[in-house]
């Protein structure tokens, strides 16, 4: 709900402060007095498009702030906080022109983006009028409205639900078959890649094995060599081992003499003589392989190179061969049985797009029951608004399948006809001005439950009409505003009536010789002098009094 609107610098606004509370609020005054300029400045604050000339003459910027309460559930708070803007007591939105025509936007005392400040301005407040009109008039708001009015949150939250199920369904085949096709593309490059690397079967930490003994068998000679001259040193003559044979016998024959002193020598050489024994055998047999290999050498570099050239041709490591050789089989086995797999992929998606039709099918169904009842209320509202020539239609049209979405598969629009027999169409393309104002009303007051956004603003509804249609209109403004907060611009005494509050907007030239609007919140004496001005014109006569009595005493 609006609560508060404060105007600075705005054309023939010098400053202005106004408290607003709920039900219905009307503004009257002459024409020319400056009525539009408030909306104009709610407008801004709201998110509109701003212009220059909007700032007063010799001011350097304008300024306007709007003031709401809104209760904790609103679809504003989830935007403040998507936002990472602070949520206060009150939401507080303001609007700055410069006089050169910049302007900034503050949610909160947060500067934002006009774009932002839009979006939440228009869940905030909806102007309706004759010329600026943009909820109902915007046919992409209309099935919204209907499934609102219908109470189809269910259903509709269970097509969009299917919607997306069937669309994952589609994505997971669109991705399988184009890496189906992609792996058939490469298919025989695969198989030839596998048969290579199957007549090489290389094997886990086979090149570091290779490489070690190339480099043996490389440096055989030399090696042999030196095992050769060891075991000679320590097997052959006045080697390590027959010296060590002969410190044992030498310490054998004096044994029994030295008691226990010498077996911990004896032990050591002992110990000793097994150690050399087992090194000699260790080098001979290392001889022996290196004596047996040596003719292996050429065999271990043709497949160390072999390894290491299809390795390098694949950009990778000999390591990672037997890993890429999995992977080859695995897109293979997917080329092979990628036809089963789309199938199922296709009968998944298949099903998905069946129980999304089926759903689809009753939310259509569920929308045409309530498109009946929503044109019988909105037709039963226009005659009393001398609209009684005319029809209005709800028109739910099927889409064509690729325009299939998560609200389902119907197009829904308003249609109107002003006149029998005549084809329907459009509101803003059939109804002239002043019936396009009554029309609005009348839908707004057939959806009033379904509304989300607190605040109606009406332009000069009544405009070209009096007496009983006048009342008429009054009387659905009044209806309204026991559900939503409603601000009404209007000439028609009838109209302004039966406002809960009253504000008369009035234009005066100042000392100074410049003119300016000022607007004044009416108590109980000034607002039957304004009701019978309205009545009678520029002399408020006591019959135009006595006028405004019943009308006041009649609401």
């Amino acid at each position: 709900m609006l609560t508060g609107l404060t105007i600075r610098d705005i054309v023939l606004i010098d400053r202005l402060r106004l408290s607003f509370s709920g039900g219905l609020a009307v503004l009257t005054g002459e024409t020319g007095a400056g009525k539009s300029i408030l909306l104009d400045s709610l407008g801004l604050a709201l998110g509109r498009r701003s212009e220059a000339k909007l700032v007063r003459p010799g001011a350097d910027k304008a300024s306007i702030t709007a003031e709401f309460e809104l209760p904790e559930d609103h679809a504003v708070h989830a935007i403040l906080d998507e936002n990472d803007l602070p949520r206060e007591d009150h939401l507080i939105l303001r609007r700055t022109v410069s006089a050169d025509g910049r302007s900034k936007a503050f949610v909160n005392d947060q500067p934002v983006g006009i774009a932002l400040l839009k979006q939440i301005g228009e869940r905030l407040v909806e102007v309706q009028g004759q010329f600026d009109q943009h909820g109902l008039l915007d046919a992409a708001t209309h099935i919204d409205l209907l499934d609102a009015f219908g109470g189809l949150d269910a259903e509709r939250g269970q097509v969009e639900r299917l919607f997306g199920g069937w669309q994952a369904a589609r994505r997971e085949f669109d991705k399988a078959a184009a890496k189906a096709e992609a792996a058939r593309k490469e298919e025989d490059y695969l198989r030839f890649a596998a048969e290579e690397l199957d007549k090489l079967s290389p094997q886990p930490g086979e090149e570091e094995d290779l490489a070690e003994r190339r480099t043996l068998l490389q440096n055989a000679e030399r090696l042999t060599e030196s095992i050769t001259a060891a075991v000679d040193f320590l097997s052959g003559n006045g080697g390590a081992d027959d010296g060590l044979r002969q410190a044992q016998r030498a310490l054998d024959r004096v044994a029994d003499k030295m008691g226990e002193r010498l077996n911990e020598v004896v032990a050591g050489l002992d110990r000793a003589a097994v150690e050399i024994e087992e090194a000699i055998g260790q080098l001979n047999r290392i001889g022996s392989d290196l004596n047996a290999d040596s003719g292996a050498l050429e065999d271990i570099e043709e497949r160390l190179f072999a390894l290491r050239d299809i390795a390098r041709k694949h950009g990778t490591g000999v390591d990672d061969l037997p890993r890429l050789r999995e992977d080859i089989a695995e897109r293979l086995t997917f080329i092979d049985a990628g036809e089963e797999r789309l199938a199922a992929l296709t009968a998944q998606a298949e099903a998905a797009r069946k129980e999304y039709e089926r759903a689809a099918e009753t939310l259509s169904a569920k929308r045409r029951s309530a498109a009946e009842r929503l044109d019988a209320a909105v037709n039963a509202e226009l005659p009393p608004l001398k609209l009684e020539r005319a029809r209005f239609a709800t028109e739910i049209h099927p889409l064509e399948p690729s325009r299939w979405g998560p609200n389902g598969r119907d197009r829904v629009g308003f249609a109107v006809t002003t006149n029998p027999g005549m084809p329907g169409g459009p509101l803003d393309k059939i109804a002239s001005g002043g019936e396009l104002s009554r029309f609005l009303l009348a839908i707004k007051v057939a959806l009033a439950e379904v509304g989300t956004v607190p605040t109606l603003v009406f332009d000069e509804v009544d405009a070209g009409v009096g007496g009983a249609t006048a009342a008429a209109v009054g009387e659905r403004l009044g209806r309204l505003a026991e559900r939503l907060q409603v601000l009404v611009v209007t000439h028609s005494p009838q109209v302004a009536a039966r406002g809960v509050s009253h504000w008369r907007v009035a234009k005066s030239t100042g000392n100074d010789g410049r003119a300016a609007t000022s607007v004044s919140s009416l108590d109980p004496h000034n607002r039957r002098e304004e009701l019978a001005r309205m009545l009678s014109g520029a002399e408020i006569t006591d019959e135009a009094r006595a006028a405004a009595d019943r009308l006041i005493q009649g609401v």
